[in-house]
């Protein structure tokens, strides 16, 4: 029953379906069920698939197929990179912290949102259902690796609240991520190799800037790795064949 309460947690966290109500009464710490962010990334990506089914032209499929996956998230990742990006106009750490918590957003979270949103919609277009649920459950197990990883840059806020999730909980969300790109088989390797490289630069970039993780920081290192892993899926894909 713990593990479904944290499964529950995990989509409560991370999208906006109304499951709250299933959760216990005490409190539960986000890092221990980090685990099972990768199983409600493939859940997003299985509900946002649907529009890569059912719509043609495949243009128009893809950006109905994104737009779902905004409204099942509340673009809590999009906003997130808005404001990471929007940090790199911040002359030192604690300026950096004060534009991630502004509720505005700059040219650089503008572009850094354009940008992801073409790549996204251009590699969707060229792609089916097995890549995009790939592509989601590694976009947030790359959340549970920079938790593990990087310290929270703030002395409060959610970097800190969620808590550092344990080997085991680490090991369990990669090996879920991982056979999520089994079905693409060979034609993974280049999502793989790409989602990993984003992950790496993008916390090697916070921990340059900040000195490691924030609520903003985690949303980045997901959207990012998604991105780049859907990018990379549509290099090998002339067609939608996975």
């Amino acid at each position: 029953m713990a593990r479904l309460h944290q499964l529950v947690l995990a989509l409560v966290f991370l999208t906006r379906l109304p499951l709250a109500r299933l959760l216990p009464g005490h409190p539960m710490t986000l890092g221990a069920g980090a685990w099972a962010f990768p199983l409600a990334g493939a859940l997003v990506g299985a509900l946002a698939s649907v529009p890569l089914l059912l719509v043609q032209p495949p243009l128009l499929a893809a950006g109905l197929s994104l737009a779902l996956s905004v409204c099942l998230t509340g673009a809590l990742h999009e906003d997130a990179l808005a404001d990471f990006a929007d940090a790199h106009g911040g002359g030192d750490r604690e300026a950096r912290l004060r534009i991630m918590r502004d509720s505005r957003i700059g040219s650089y979270g503008v572009m850094a949102l354009i940008v992801t949103s073409l790549l996204r919609v251009a590699a969707l277009a060229v792609l089916g259902p097995a890549a995009l649920i790939a592509s989601a459950a590694g976009g947030r197990a790359a959340i549970v690796v920079a938790m593990r990883m990087l310290p929270p840059a703030r002395p409060d806020g959610l970097g800190r609240a969620a808590g550092r999730p344990g080997h085991g909980a680490l090991a369990a969300a990669l090996l879920i991520a991982l056979a999520a790109l089994l079905p693409a088989g060979r034609d993974a390797v280049p999502a793989l190799a790409l989602g990993a490289a984003a992950a790496g630069l993008t916390m090697r970039r916070a921990q340059n800037l900040i000195n490691g993780q924030s609520g903003d920081v985690l949303g980045t290192v997901s959207v990012l790795t998604e991105t780049a892993m859907l990018t990379g899926f549509a290099m090998t894909a002339p067609a939608a064949l996975f």
